[in-house]
Order: C-alpha cells, then sequence, then structure tokens
C-alpha cells in the first residue's frame, strides 16, 4: 500500500477517538457527526495547538452545526442540484461545467459548502462519471472542465489518469482543472508518480484550498512545488472564516506565504449561507476592510478576488472596495489610491459617457459628471 494511504486510513473518524487528544465530550458532538462526518487526516491534526485554534474549528466538530436556527442557510445554497442536467455536473456558465468525481475528502471542513453530500455513505460510480463525460462531449460550447467533489486527489492514480484521459479525448475541451485540498490536508499525497501522469494531460491547472498561513508547512510547501515542477499553473481558493483567518493580518500573511509555495492567490470567497455553518460567516464589510489593506500594502500577485457565490446560484460576483472611483466624467476619472491620495486621469477624447451608456442598452445619464455612487458597470 503506498504511503499516503496507509496515512489516510489513519485520519480520525469517530467522537471517542478525537477525545483521546483533546478536552472534548463525545456525547455532546455525536449528534452532529451522525449528520455531518468527520475526517482529520494525522497530517492535519499536528498542526492543530488546542481545540479552538484557526485549524482546529475548521475541521472538529461542534453541537451548534445541529443548533442554528437561521432561516437564511440551506442545504445546497448555490442551488447547484437545479443546475445539473446529469448527476454530479453542474453546469451554470455558458463554457464551463463542474463534475464532481468523488464525495471524499481528506478532511470534512466544518464550513463546507456541499456539507450535505460530502463524507456521506456510498460513492460516484464510474458509470456516473461516464454520464458528466458524454455530456461534455455532447456540448461543444463547453471548453473547460472543473473536477471537483470531494477532493479529486484522493483517487487512485490509474482511476483518475482514465477520467482525465477520457476528457482529453473530446476535442472541443481546451481547459481541466482541479479543486484540491490535499496539498494543504494530506501532502504525503503528492508523489512524484502522480505528477509524472499529470503531466500528460495539460492544459491543466490547479486550485488549491488554503485558509490560514500554519496551513503553509515544510510538507505542503513540497507539495506545491512537486506539482508546479510538473507544469502546472497553481492558484488558492480561500473561504473569509469568522476566527480563523477574518483579519487582515492574518489574511496578508497567507497571501504572501502562498506565493512563497508557487501559488498565486486567486479567490477569497465570501462564506456561503450553508445549513449549519451560519457561525463562520462574517460581514461583507470585513471582506472589503480585508481587501483593503491587502491592495497596495503588500505585492499585486498577493491580492486575489474577494467574490460572493450568489444565492441561488447566480455565479461568482466580484466585490470591490467602493471608493477607488471618486467620480468620472468625459475628461477625467477622479481616482483614490491604497493611501487615501486622490489622483486624475484624462480620459481619452473619443466618446461620451452618455454614448457609451446608450450603447450599452442602459438608461442614458445627461449629468455632466458622473459619481462613484450612480456608477453602473455597462458590462
Amino acid at each position: 500500500m503506498e504511503k499516503w494511504k496507509e496515512i489516510f486510513r489513519k485520519s480520525l473518524v469517530k467522537t471517542e477517538d478525537l477525545a483521546k487528544h483533546f478536552d472534548i465530550d463525545p456525547e455532546v458532538i455525536r449528534e452532529t457527526v451522525a449528520n455531518y462526518p468527520m475526517r482529520i487526516t494525522p497530517y492535519f491534526l499536528n498542526l492543530i495547538k488546542d481545540k479552538d485554534d484557526p485549524i482546529a474549528k475548521q475541521v472538529i466538530p461542534d453541537a451548534v452545526e445541529m443548533q442554528e436556527t437561521s432561516t437564511l442557510c440551506m442545504d445546497d445554497p448555490l442551488s447547484e442540484e437545479a443546475d445539473s442536467p446529469v448527476p454530479n455536473l453542474v453546469h451554470r456558465y455558458p463554457d464551463r461545467v463542474l463534475l464532481m468525481v468523488t464525495t471524499q475528502c481528506p478532511i470534512y471542513c466544518r464550513f463546507c459548502t456541499r456539507k450535505r453530500l460530502i463524507g456521506q455513505p456510498g460513492y460516484v460510480t464510474k458509470q456516473t462519471i461516464q454520464q458528466g463525460i458524454d455530456y461534455i462531449a455532447q456540448h461543444p460550447e463547453v471548453r473547460d472542465v472543473i473536477l471537483s467533489g470531494g477532493d479529486p486527489l484522493l483517487l487512485s492514480d490509474d482511476y483518475l489518469e482514465w477520467i482525465l484521459k477520457s476528457l482529453r479525448a473530446i476535442p472541443h475541451l481546451e481547459l481541466i482543472r482541479i479543486g484540491s485540498r490535499v496539498p494543504g490536508s494530506l501532502p504525503q499525497r503528492i508523489t512524484k508518480k502522480l505528477c509524472r501522469m499529470l503531466k500528460r494531460y495539460h492544459p491543466l491547472y490547479m486550485n488549491l484550498h488554503f485558509n490560514h498561513p500554519d496551513e503553509i508547512t515544510p510538507e505542503s510547501k513540497k507539495a506545491c512545488e512537486r506539482l508546479a515542477d510538473a507544469g502546472i499553473p497553481l492558484g488558492s481558493q480561500t473561504v473569509l472564516l469568522k476566527g480563523v483567518n477574518d483579519d487582515p493580518e492574518t489574511m496578508k500573511t497567507l497571501m504572501q506565504k502562498l506565493l512563497s509555495i508557487r501559488v498565486k492567490p486567486y479567490y477569497i470567497y465570501q462564506a456561503d449561507i450553508t445549513k449549519g455553518t451560519d457561525h463562520f460567516r462574517t460581514t461583507v464589510e470585513t471582506g472589503i476592510n480585508i481587501m483593503q489593506h491587502l491592495r497596495g500594502f503588500t505585492s499585486g500577485m498577493a491580492v486575489p478576488h474577494y467574490v460572493i457565490d450568489a444565492p441561488g446560484g447566480g455565479g461568482k460576483i466580484a466585490v470591490l472596495p467602493p471608493d477607488y472611483i471618486l467620480a468620472f466624467n468625459d475628461k477625467e476619472v477622479v481616482l483614490k489610491n491604497y493611501e487615501g491620495e486622490v489622483y486624475r486621469y484624462p480620459q481619452v477624447p473619443q466618446q461620451t459617457t452618455t454614448d457609451l451608456y446608450k450603447n450599452n442598452g442602459h438608461e442614458t445619464i445627461t449629468e455632466n459628471v458622473i459619481y462613484a455612487t450612480k456608477f453602473q458597470d455597462p458590462h
């Protein structure tokens, strides 16, 4: 058996075993684990300093998951099932789809958007995955597929290669992406053998899930470097979580450390309104404040997009600090930088702002100066 599989088999999944490591009454969280399973790899367990630290909060079950009464939160907040023409495939955007190839993860995040599915009994069958592959083959508008789940890198090398090879046989499919938390929670899985196999299916991209600077370790660094050396561009996806990373310095340190291990910060997600996760949510203002403390105060390479995945299946919407554009007219744009200083940028003397709005089907704005509070994106 491969080393990573042996490590994975030793993961904590029972409340009694968790109580051997932390001052936790198994009975208090038994109902939570029965509804929303627990899994903590030995590697991730070793990152926990105490049961209330930012690493622990992400994976140790809490009775509050079963006690929340918010009517806003729901099992499927992004309406993935409504956008699923075949099982385990989500087709929301015009040219790309998401294909869920497993319901298993190296760790079960307590804030997971797919909390209703992940770790539950049963597996995604080969026949189900083939249905998804057939759907992609029958839809020439699809040029990009994201393999997700669960975590695709928990599949065996041979099984994952079957999926990649099948997808690469589709002429109109250009890009393959893999979403994974493995490098930060089970880095031993990123073997040289796996990387040699992945290299055969370029262009291949990966979005990796990291939420706190303590997740950047020599082991996760080695895993990411192996993937990068295999020619795979790496991006990060981070969820904004109360008590984990909801302050500017923690987030800035995480983004900087990600760059140091060759991972480009890509997204910070506002936490979804998923049932059983309301205690992780922050205000949107918290996220905007973090972005204002990133832009200009660290390398632009370390500044991701802050997005809300719109409830009900509206897709990702970028959230930007509201006061970078103070005003604009046909002659200039008035801007404020990260230090609060105001600058003026001259406009190109061509089309008027009013005509721009006419041409894009928006209501005509006749005022000479258009202030930021009235600005509408013509796109």
